[in-house]
C-alpha cells in the first residue's frame, strides 16, 4: 500500500507538569495559547524558560500545552551538543534515567535530575490509519523520502491514538539532513 504520510518537524520545545509550570511562571499560572499545533488539542504556548546545564544554555525555549504530568525536554542531539550533555533518544514520555538540566523561567527555577531527551522519531495515527497500513501500536517501520535529499528512515516508532491525526514527527537535525520542511510527505517502505 501507498499512501503518504505529512511530516511535522519538531524543534526543542518543554512539556511541564502542574507543579513546575506554577514555579516557573508563578502560583496560578496558566499556558496561553501561542498557535495550535497538528496534533488535536496540542498547541505551542506563548510562555518560554532557558534550559541550563553545568557547561551550556539554550534561551527562550518555547513550552508545549497542555501541561503533563511529568516535566519533559526535548532536545535535538545538536542542541545537546550546545547543552553538553548526552540525552537518551526515546519514546516521549519515557524520561527514566535521562539527562538532566535546570529550567529558569521568570518566577523561578526547576532542577529536573532526569527529564532530558532526544525523541524518537514517530508516526502518529488513529487506529483506522494503523488498520490502513497494517501494523500496530508501537511497531518500528522504515519510511521514505523522495526530494532533493532523498533519504529513507529507518526505526521509526509507530503510536497508534483515537486522538491523533497521521503525521511524522522528525527533530530539526532529521529534517535538515534530507531537506524536509513541515507539509511534506514520505511513504512508508
Amino acid at each position: 500500500m501507498k499512501r503518504s504520510i505529512p511530516v511535522g518537524v519538531s524543534a526543542r520545545h518543554v512539556h511541564l507538569s502542574e507543579a513546575d509550570l506554577e514555579k516557573l511562571f508563578g502560583t496560578g499560572a496558566k499556558l496561553t495559547v501561542f498557535k495550535d499545533l497538528s496534533q488535536p488539542g496540542q498547541y505551542a504556548a506563548n510562555e518560554k524558560v532557558d534550559i541550563v546545564t553545568e557547561k551550556g544554555a539554550i534561551k527562550g525555549v518555547r513550552v508545549l500545552g497542555p501541561t503533563r504530568k511529568q516535566t519533559q525536554v526535548e532536545v535535538s542531539l545538536t542542541d545537546a551538543l550546545k547543552l553538553k550533555i548526552a540525552p537518551p533518544i526515546r519514546d516521549s514520555g519515557n524520561v527514566a534515567g535521562s539527562a538532566k538540566c535546570k529550567l529558569v523561567g521568570p518566577c523561578g527555577e526547576v532542577d529536573l535530575s532526569e527529564g532530558t531527551i532526544a525523541a524518537f522519531r514517530h508516526i502518529h495515527m488513529t487506529p483506522a490509519d494503523a488498520e490502513a497500513f497494517g501494523i500496530k501500536d508501537k511497531d518500528i517501520v522504515s519510511v521514505k523520502f523522495c526530494g532533493e535529499r532523498g533519504l529513507t528512515f529507518d526505526q521509526v516508532l509507530i503510536r497508534v491514538n483515537k486522538d491523533f491525526r497521521l503525521e511524522m514527527h522528525i527533530d530539526t537535525d532529521e529534517a535538515n539532513a534530507a531537506k524536509i520542511g513541515s507539509g511534506c510527505t514520505v511513504e512508508m517502505v
